[in-house]
């Protein structure tokens, strides 16, 4: 699944100008996620988060490579990095 994802959307984040560093696809506290690490030169912020979640809703929507429901997090390498307190 994760390998599917990340086919249909790579190109086009990256031609946004981000990495798509890792595609995680699986339940979490019982909530089916969709979960796409990016990264970029320079820092990741939340505009950044955003700018691709704009750019892969419409894509996953097109495409629907998920049945199910399913919530859609876009976030930076950097999340949890400090989870233990260092």
């Amino acid at each position: 699944m994760e390998e599917k994802i990340r086919h249909l959307l790579e190109e086009e984040i990256k031609n946004a100008g981000y990495i798509l560093d890792e595609v995680f696809y699986g339940k979490e506290e019982g909530v089916n996620t969709l979960r796409l690490v990016i990264d970029k030169s320079g820092y990741i912020n939340i505009n950044d988060c955003l700018k691709v979640n704009e750019i892969v809703n419409p894509i996953l929507d097109k495409e629907d490579p998920i049945s199910e429901s399913y919530v859609l997090d876009v976030c930076s390498k950097e999340k949890g990095s400090d989870e233990d307190g260092q």
